[in-house]
């Protein structure tokens, strides 16, 4: 039978970023959590890995020994090769840790199937910064580049989030490097619902002078009866959090009569 796995969409509700670090990284303090729906992996034995990509973000991704899930499959030594279908539904370059939650998945498959060896996170954090999280896929703080993991209470479980994107592609590198410099404090205290309210994005700056769209997608959710409104990672997918269902079908609805080309994702907190 053929294993199928979600990889779920990342989001960062609230990123601060502290400092430059010399070897080029910056020093990070975030809030991960995860939407119950995103690409989807289908894997069935073969002689070989192998690695075919559909769904509507396929073309986005046109170098397939690049692809971060190419890179996964090398990375875990398995008595069997995999052949990997990769459904690609959330947009590339877009603050969604798509490629990360897609390594993720297939670090998932493996562990299911065969089990990790024990050096998996520091496997995982070679392919990406958020591959780590990403494996595990539920809500914890990240620090260092976003490696280093730590637990939180988590209040969140449940809560319905609205994502949109404005089909603008965004790549992280030139948001890290338009970012001002200016450590405005760490991230507060508490459980998860908390720091969400209280953090913020110390990226979006730099992100909207990149690409200005954001800003209107913020404005319109911020519109909405959303408890939360931020922008997700380094952009340009951005996300608000609902009270209720009810809520966010409202905004999701309002927002797709108003931009009809814009990308949404409606789910609910893992």
């Amino acid at each position: 039978m053929p294993l199928a796995e979600t990889a779920f969409a990342k989001i960062n509700l609230a990123l601060h970023v502290r400092r430059r670090r010399e070897d080029g990284y910056h020093e990070i303090e975030t809030l991960f959590a995860f939407v119950d729906a995103g690409d989807r992996l289908i894997a069935r034995p073969a002689p070989q890995d192998q690695l075919a990509i559909t769904g509507e973000f396929a073309g986005e991704l046109t170098d397939p020994f690049g692809n971060i899930v190419a890179k996964a499959l090398s990375a875990l030594p398995r008595a069997d090769g995999l052949a990997i279908t990769l459904e690609k539904k959330l947009p590339v370059a877009a603050g969604l840790g798509g490629g990360s939650a897609d390594a993720g998945a297939l670090f998932r498959m493996v562990r299911d199937t065969y089990a990790l060896p024990p050096d998996w996170q520091a496997r995982a954090a070679r392919l990406g910064a958020d591959v780590p999280a990403c494996v595990e896929s539920r809500t914890a703080l990240g620090r260092g580049t976003g490696t280093e993991l730590h637990p939180v209470e988590d209040d969140l479980a449940g809560t319905p989030v609205l994502l949109v994107n404005p089909r603008v592609p965004l790549p992280t590198g030139p948001v890290f490097a338009a970012w001002d410099g200016l450590d405005r404090g760490p991230l507060p205290t508490g459980p998860a619902s908390a720091i969400a309210r209280e953090g913020r994005n110390d990226l979006e700056g730099s992100a909207i002078a990149l690409c200005p769209v954001i800003a209107s997608v913020l404005a319109c959710l911020r519109d909405t009866n959303a408890w939360a409104v931020r922008m997700s990672g380094s952009g340009a997918t951005c996300f608000a959090l609902f009270a209720e269902e009810a809520q966010r079908e409202t905004a999701a609805a309002s927002i797709a009569f108003a931009e009809p080309n814009w990308w949404q994702m409606q789910g609910r907190l893992r």
